[in-house]
């Protein structure tokens, strides 16, 4: 394990299809603390598929995912990691329609904060880091897809995660509301010191990260994009 490493994978694969579909092949890398790193490829080279293993949304068919040391943890224990320690966005926002926006960030508030109130400050003080506070009270079809997804990445970072995934987080915006955001992440994670991982098809956004990593059959390679 390297020194600071947050997530590791070693030799990973993923088949589906009882191996008839490949995304991942021999994927070996690591993210360490305060990393940004962005992973580019072409459509279906695996890029969303490496998101979900190094997050432990889903399990390699073969090789390891450590998550700090620990070896191939289990699902439950990913669920636990996940809940503290990784912060995802999508590029579809995922946001429940029925909850405003300061509901939707409030509820992934980790469990162990107990109090109602020590919940609800965490979710405005998150709204308030990405320049939503004014916009607490608005319901998703009340939000452009830009300030929807700063909603998402407010759900992303209100627990303070080590690590924040992020697949495509502009893939759904226009080229204004895709700055705000990206800027955003840039921002944050500057002053957070988490790390970030961006998957993008952008080669000009993917270059603004300090490591770029390319897919191509199923491995990756370092190097400038």
């Amino acid at each position: 394990m390297k020194p600071g490493a947050l997530v590791e994978l070693k030799r990973v694969a993923r088949h589906f299809d009882a191996g008839a579909i490949r995304p991942i092949e021999e994927v070996s890398l690591t993210v360490s603390r305060a990393d940004c790193v962005s992973i580019v490829g072409p459509s279906g080279s695996g890029k969303s598929t490496l998101i979900y293993l190094m997050s432990g949304m889903d399990l390699p068919s073969a090789g390891t995912v450590a998550w700090k040391g620990q070896t191939s943890p289990s699902r439950r224990e990913w669920t636990r990691i996940r809940a503290s320690n990784i912060g995802l966005v999508f590029q579809d926002f995922l946001l429940l329609s029925h909850l405003n926006a300061l509901q939707n960030v409030e509820l992934a508030v980790s469990p162990e904060i107990g109090k109602w109130k020590d919940r609800r400050d965490r979710a405005i003080l998150a709204l308030q880091q990405v320049g939503l506070a004014d916009r607490s009270e608005s319901f998703p079809y009340a939000l452009s897809g830009g300030e929807r997804q700063r909603v998402a990445v407010a759900r992303a970072l209100v627990n303070d995660p080590e690590l924040v995934l992020a697949d495509e987080p502009t893939g759904s915006l226009d080229t204004s509301s895709a700055q705000i955001v990206t800027q955003l992440l840039f921002d944050l994670q500057s002053k957070r010191g988490h790390a970030l991982v961006l998957v993008t098809h952008e080669l000009n956004l993917a270059r603004q990260c300090a490591r770029q990593i390319r897919l191509r059959d199923g491995r990756v390679e370092e190097g400038a994009c």
